[in-house]
């Protein structure tokens, strides 16, 4: 069964969006509940999606198969126009900001590949190696988590995690209130990467 669509039109609904994405209609209408997506209603109450839609779910689907977070990718979503289809500059803005973000995953999964068979620092004990590289699970004392993954990643980690009484230290920043605006007057910060400077 072919999933093309009329090349001409401006306006699609839902069952297209659905067919031309692969996406399900339900999680279609997730989305457009969570604000990632919108659609305008017909006189008979039917969803019609502009076109451009297609591809800010493609984006979605493809963030979430990354492990970004449905609130970190509406906050992006937030920075594209909504009275004009986006641009390829529109596009490539958000790229640039989340390219240190992705080199960042790319590399946790590349060092997740290459030291699994090995010592990892959790505190699991269960492989003969970890007598060498982590006897009595000395490397817990540096902070929860595998700490030879997370050292790796950032050698300014020893400790992170912990406070000076044992207690676990407070995130960086608290998340968004349930339902709170997410538009800004400046873009969101990255979840590694930095922010953009400004709207351009």
């Amino acid at each position: 069964m072919t999933a093309s669509l009329d090349p001409h039109a401006k306006e699609i609904t839902v069952g297209e969006l659905a067919t031309r994405s692969g996406v399900a209609a339900s999680a279609l209408r997730f989305y457009e509940r969570e604000g990632l997506i919108s659609a305008r209603r017909t006189s008979g109450n039917q969803r019609r999606y502009n076109r451009d839609t297609l591809r800010r779910v493609a984006f979605i689907r493809t963030s979430q198969r990354l492990g970004i977070p449905l609130a970190t990718i509406r906050e992006v979503l937030g920075l594209l126009p909504e009275d004009r289809t986006p641009t390829r500059e529109d596009w490539a803005r958000i790229s640039e900001w989340w390219r240190e973000d992705l080199d960042t995953r790319i590399r946790t999964l590349q060092r997740l590949r290459d030291d699994l068979d090995d010592c990892i620092g959790c505190g699991c004990l269960s492989l003969a190696k970890c007598a060498l590289s982590n006897p009595w699970d000395e490397l817990g004392s540096r902070g929860p988590g595998a700490r030879r993954l997370v050292e790796k990643q950032d050698p300014c980690a020893e400790g992170e995690g912990t406070t000076e009484d044992g207690g676990q230290a407070a995130p960086n920043s608290a998340p968004a209130a349930q339902g709170a605006d997410v538009t800004h007057s400046q873009p969101p910060r990255a979840p590694f990467g930095p922010a953009p400077s400004a709207r351009r």
